[in-house]
């Protein structure tokens, strides 16, 4: 091909402790509430950090019939009932045939994969011996079969794979699923992230690690990005999944396109395993490589839809990235971290985030960090969009999303234009 194409959204689908579809979410996240409570999975008592951002009321049975339910970990369902969603939104097909299908591609991250299933199955082998270990264990619990799981229910022949790079997966499966179209090697892709990691043994590895708020006595508080008070994340779990498109197949087809993946950066810290590198340097080449690569500049960006898990390191970093990335001009967008109401889904958070993003430009409303009343002196002067959501034109949203190892992701959404 001698000229990229344009790559635009037709499609959304979202489960999170706020909602089991993308309307729900909206509406929790513009009202400022929190889906973080003590954990209900299991019992906590054992743990430091009892606090958890849970799907509730969670049903997959329109995907999946009894059997095949029993034999798909709660990531994977996750992650197809959010697909489902967002292919209904695009009206695609129950299933895909023929042309469309060997076009359409599938790009499900995670950061921890079936670890449910995984945890089960060890347990199992310790308690009872090998010979008692499901067959099951495997194909439930190997990070790559939410992707293959998408393809089997729904038809889809083309690229399939997944992305695990920590809490960078869900940027990353957009933007290289983006590239695939840009390239020709498919039309469609059905793109996301998905995790299901609210078990003791994963909650207990975090808190180990204090990346995890001890708030407990008041979890709906817990999670405090850019606070001064801040003292780690709250865990959460969800799915975010979005259909990419080129932009002539969409209007071939007459669908109705929600935005444009404008911009697409990918780097690495080279740093450390935990701690952001200096001044946020990795997300800043990160963003300006997304600018590039979308024809754009900083001045044309209103607001970032921030990363912002509420650890102490990481926040301070991201707000530092952000003034060298926008200058003079940092005090004039506006800036949102969604896991304050959410919890930090790891590896679904940067789906979730751009469809957080889409929305913001289409209803014209940045949804608040809640908890935010002192704010770090990193972001003094900038506009946080503190506890109450505010109505604002936005042309285009940077979408910022981190992992451990370094990895960093910068999305740039923009409006749909005719």
């Amino acid at each position: 091909m001698t000229e990229r194409r344009r790559v635009v959204v037709t499609g959304m689908g979202m489960v999170t402790a706020l909602g089991n579809d993308v309307a729900s979410t909206w509406a929790g996240l513009v009202a400022g509430r929190s889906g973080a409570r003590t954990i209900e999975a299991f019992d906590p008592s054992r743990l430091s950090s009892r606090i958890g951002a849970e799907v509730r009321d969670f049903d997959a049975g329109r995907v999946l019939d009894r059997k095949e339910l029993r034999r798909t970990d709660r990531c994977v369902q996750f992650g197809l009932v959010a697909a489902r969603e967002a292919l209904d939104q695009a009206g695609l097909p129950e299933r895909f045939e023929g042309d469309l299908a060997e076009r359409t591609g599938v790009i499900l991250g995670t950061g921890l994969g079936g670890v449910g299933t995984l945890i089960d199955g060890f347990t199992t082998n310790a308690m009872r011996g090998p010979d008692r270990i499901s067959p099951f264990l495997i194909p439930m619990g190997i990070p790559n079969i939410g992707a293959g799981q998408v393809a089997i229910q729904f038809g889809m022949t083309g690229p399939n794979f997944t992305t695990v790079s920590a809490c960078a997966t869900g940027g990353h499966a957009l933007g290289e699923s983006s590239e695939i179209i840009r390239r020709g090697d498919a039309d469609l892709m059905v793109a996301g992230g998905t995790e299901a990691g609210i078990y003791e043994a994963i909650v207990g590895g975090f808190a180990s690690m204090r990346a995890l708020s001890t708030r407990n006595d008041d979890p709906t508080a817990a999670s405090r990005p850019f606070d001064a008070e801040r003292d780690g994340f709250v865990i959460g779990e969800g799915a975010g999944v979005v259909v990419l498109e080129a932009l002539e197949h969409a209007e071939a087809r007459g669908a109705e396109i929600l935005a444009e993946l404008a911009g697409y950066g990918a780097t690495a810290d080279a740093s450390h395993i935990t701690l952001p590198a200096p001044g946020g340097i990795g997300a800043v080449r990160a963003a300006r490589r997304a600018f590039e690569k979308a024809g754009l500049t900083p001045d044309d960006v209103d607001h970032v839809n921030a990363h912002a898990t509420s650890t102490p390191e990481g926040d301070k970093a991201e707000l530092q990235a952000i003034r060298t990335i926008f200058g003079a001009s940092a005090e004039r967008i506006t800036v949102t971290a969604n896991k304050s109401m959410l919890g930090h889904t790891l590896g679904a958070a940067g789906a979730i985030e751009a469809i957080v993003s889409i929305m913001t430009i289409r209803e014209g409303c940045i949804p608040p960090t809640v908890n935010l009343a002192e704010p770090d002196p990193e972001g003094a002067g900038m506009d946080l969009t503190p506890n109450v959501a505010t109505a604002r034109p936005v042309r285009a949203v940077l979408s910022n999303s981190f992992g451990f190892g370094g990895q960093n992701t910068a999305i740039i959404l923009v409006a749909a234009q005719p």
